[in-house]
C-alpha cells in the first residue's frame, strides 16, 4: 500500500508540473523550457546510468552532452517561436557538435567512435524529440500538445487495465514480455474514445473542430507510444538494467516516463506539419 501510495504521489506531481508548463505557454515559456530543459539534462544522463557496463565517460564529456542537450532543446525552441534571428537559431545546437568533436580529441585512450556514438545518440534520442514539442506547440498550439500527453496517458492506462484482466497474446515478448496484443487495443480503444468525448465536450477548450483531427491524433499517439516504450524496453534490455534510474519514486528514471513521448512526439509533428495545416 505504501508503494502505491508513493507511486500516485510521484506520478501526480510529474503530471501537474508538465500541465501546468503547457497551460502557462500562451503567457510565458519560461516553465516549459525549465522544465523541459531538466528532462533532458536528466535523461542525457540516463543514457550514460544504462550503459554503464561500457567504457567510463569522464565527467567533462557527460557534462558537454548534457549542456548540449539543453542547447539542442533551445535550438528547437528559437526556431519554433521565432524568438531569434531566422538565422541563430541553430547555434546552440552547433556549438555543442564543435564542441564535443574537439574534446574527443583530447581523449586518445577512449574508442573516439563509441563515445562519439554514445553521445549524439543521447542528443538524437532525448533531446530532439523533446525540442519538437516547441514545434508542436507553436505550429498548432500549446493545447494540442496537451491533447497529446492526455492521449499518452490514457493510454498507457488503457493498455494496463486490458493488459492485466484479458492480456493473453504477447505482442512483443523478445523485448517486452508483459505487453499483449489485448493491452495495445485496450489503450487504442481507451484513446479513441477519448478523442470522441474531446470533440463532443472540449473543442472551445482545445480549438479543434474536426473530429477526424481528433481520431487520427489518437491512433498515431497510441501507436507510436508502444513503440517508444518497446524501444526503451530494448534499449534497457540490451544494457542489461531494470530501470533507466531511480529519480521518480515508483516509476524509476525519467526516460521510463517520456519513453512513449520520444516516438509520439516527431510522429505528431509529421501529422500536423503535412495533414492538419493542409
Amino acid at each position: 500500500m505504501k508503494n502505491i501510495i508513493i507511486r500516485a504521489l510521484s506520478g501526480a506531481v510529474y503530471v501537474a508540473l508538465i500541465v501546468a508548463s503547457i497551460l502557462l505557454l500562451d503567457n510565458s515559456p519560461i516553465s516549459f523550457l525549465v522544465i523541459f530543459s531538466l528532462f533532458t539534462v536528466i535523461g542525457v544522463k540516463e543514457i550514460y546510468d544504462m550503459s554503464r557496463n561500457e567504457a567510463t565517460e569522464s565527467w567533462l564529456v557527460i557534462l558537454i552532452d548534457m549542456l548540449g542537450g539543453v542547447g539542442t532543446f533551445l535550438s528547437f525552441y528559437l526556431y519554433a517561436s521565432q524568438a531569434g534571428r531566422p538565422s541563430t537559431w541553430f547555434l546552440p545546437l552547433a556549438a555543442y557538435i564543435v564542441l564535443r568533436c574537439i574534446v574527443q580529441l583530447y581523449r586518445p585512450k577512449q574508442n573516439a567512435v563509441h563515445s562519439l556514438e554514445r553521445s549524439f545518440f543521447s542528443i538524437l534520442y532525448v533531446a530532439v524529440p523533446l525540442g519538437m514539442l516547441n514545434n508542436i506547440a507553436y505550429i498548432s498550439a500549446p493545447r494540442i500538445l496537451l491533447a497529446v500527453f492526455v492521449f499518452i496517458w490514457v493510454n498507457d492506462t488503457g493498455a494496463f487495465l486490458s493488459g492485466i484482466t484479458l492480456g493473453k497474446h504477447r505482442l512483443f515478448e523478445r523485448i517486452s514480455p508483459k505487453k499483449s496484443w489485448e493491452g495495445f487495443f485496450g489503450g487504442l480503444i481507451a484513446c479513441v474514445l477519448v478523442a470522441l468525448a474531446t470533440n463532443k465536450w472540449c473543442n472551445e477548450f482545445f480549438q479543434v473542430p474536426e473530429l477526424g483531427t481528433w481520431i487520427g491524433l489518437s491512433v498515431i499517439v497510441s501507436v507510436m507510444a508502444t513503440f517508444g516504450d518497446l524501444t526503451e524496453s530494448l534499449l534497457k534490455r540490451t544494457e542489461g538494467v531494470k530501470d533507466s534510474g531511480h529519480l521518480i519514486p515508483g516509476h524509476g528514471g525519467i526516460l521510463d516516463r517520456i519513453d512513449s513521448l520520444l516516438l509520439v512526439s516527431p510522429t505528431v509533428l509529421i501529422y500536423i506539419a503535412l495533414i492538419v495545416n493542409n
